[in-house]
């Protein structure tokens, strides 16, 4: 397979853009189609499902409301309010309100059966691991930012420094998605994160046409040369998925990815 050669007029401006679409390796996040019960409820394939509740919708607030409240605490609806703000901003495509609601949901639905030292904090990761999403920063930057908007959130509610220290450390592992052998936690955010991955194949294409509308601003020469140098690095993850829940997804994220890179490369 040949990628396409760099546009001979701006060589500079093409390896910042290479070097922007590499760290979409963080924007491998569970599908707006993949939503998931609370804890407690059996484990399923989300991402098999077709349709969403519309996430405007009542019940969907109500949920939300919910799962912060058993996270954060009571009395804290305003710092949701301010962080779901976050996720409307115009240029999210994709990394909107029902993308957090999905990695939350996933994350609830993996704690159940994967045992982690805290499972709040894994929670709380979720909330913020995209809480900055600039698709023009550099390579790391939006989870550090979002690592530090957590860790000031926290603080501001009365969290001890342990967990916020463990909340950050998670949101900044979906820079990269590598994560040491005996991490349960950084296992459980990473999985609820690549979980795309394995949707089927209509919900994948959705996903990436999400991700491509974000980086609208990048021409499509760099485009698929960035991408699929996200592509070749995420099929060298192995593991690719970590969690026992996920390992039934593992065949078809591998196929979705070497069929996407296929169509960039050919």
């Amino acid at each position: 397979m040949v990628t396409l050669e760099p546009p001979a007029r701006d060589p500079e401006r093409l390896g910042e853009v290479v070097q922007l679409l590499e760290a979409l390796v963080a924007d491998q996040v569970a599908p707006a189609a993949a939503l998931e019960p609370p804890a407690g409820l059996v484990q399923q394939d989300h991402a098999d499902q077709s349709a969403e509740t519309p996430v405007g919708s009542a019940s969907v607030e109500a949920e939300l409301r919910a799962w912060w409240r058993a996270d954060a605490g009571a009395g804290t609806d305003a710092m949701l309010e301010r962080l779901l703000a976050r996720h409307r901003e115009p240029h999210r495509r994709y990394h909107g309100v029902a993308h957090v609601r999905a990695v939350v949901g996933r994350c609830r639905t993996l704690l159940a059966t994967v045992p982690v030292p805290d499972p709040g904090a894994v929670c709380l990761a979720a909330w913020y691991h995209d809480a900055v999403y600039d698709p023009r920063a550099e390579p790391g930057a939006n989870e550090a930012a979002s690592a530090r908007l957590a860790v000031a959130d926290l603080t501001a509610l009365g969290f001890p420094a342990e967990r916020c220290a463990e909340v950050a450390r998670l949101v900044e592992l979906t820079a990269g998605h590598e994560v040491d052998d005996g991490d349960q936690a950084g296992a459980v955010l990473v999985d609820a994160d690549l979980a795309v991955l394995g949707a089927e194949p209509g919900a994948y294409s959705a996903y990436v046409a999400g991700v491509r509308a974000e980086y609208a601003h990048v021409d499509e020469a760099a485009w698929r040369i960035g991408r699929a140098a996200v592509l070749r690095r995420l099929l060298a993850l192995d593991p690719l998925l970590r969690t026992p829940p996920m390992q039934s997804t593992v065949a078809r994220a591998r196929a979705n990815l070497t069929a996407e890179l296929a169509s960039l490369t050919a």
